[in-house]
């Protein structure tokens, strides 16, 4: 009685990336994630030092660029070994794009909501008539939390815009129509 082998091949599809995009995505997404990372954990320190609240933005925001770090560290592993498939792309860009949105929304209530935001504390110079060294700190430490704001509202919206960008540009490399 003779037996009878059945052999099945899968082939793994070969997804074809294109490099300069991929490269200059990533580049700036790490840019974007240690900026907005940094900014709100020297703002979380500031609060604590001054024994304030600390508003959920903060733990928040870090918490999110941390996992776009993750995300970045995990599709370089991919990367590397020429198994970056655009489903999983997809997907955690577009889980990256909701928490980044809300992030933002959120930065942009605190800097430009309707009172107390912080921008409207960025306006106020010191005193001219008496000017001295403790007025000029202050003003000088009021001056950069306000950069400080609007750099990590500037890198936030980045990082969305691009979060975007790698869900449009996975989906042309699933469907090979990227040029």
């Amino acid at each position: 009685m003779a037996t009878t082998e059945i052999v099945t091949v899968q082939r793994r599809r070969k997804y074809h990336w294109p490099e300069a995009q991929l490269n200059f995505w990533l580049v700036i997404m790490i840019i974007a994630s240690s900026v907005v990372l940094g900014i709100f954990a020297y703002l979380t320190s500031i609060q604590n030092s001054l024994r304030l609240g600390i508003p959920w933005i903060l733990p928040y925001m870090i918490t999110t660029t941390s996992l776009m770090i993750v995300f970045i560290i995990i599709m370089l592993g991919l990367i590397s070994q020429q198994q970056l498939v655009p489903g999983v792309v997809v997907l955690g860009s577009f889980i990256l794009f909701v928490l980044w949105l809300a992030g933002l929304i959120e930065t942009s209530i605190q800097l430009y909501g309707p009172s107390g935001a912080v921008n409207s504390y960025c306006g106020s110079r010191p005193n001219t008539d008496s000017i001295d060294s403790q007025q000029t700190a202050v003003w000088l430490a009021n001056s950069s939390l306000c950069v400080d704001w609007r750099a990590a509202f500037a890198f936030e919206i980045v990082g969305t815009i691009f979060l975007l960008w790698m869900m449009v540009m996975a989906y042309q490399v699933n469907k090979d129509d990227y040029d």
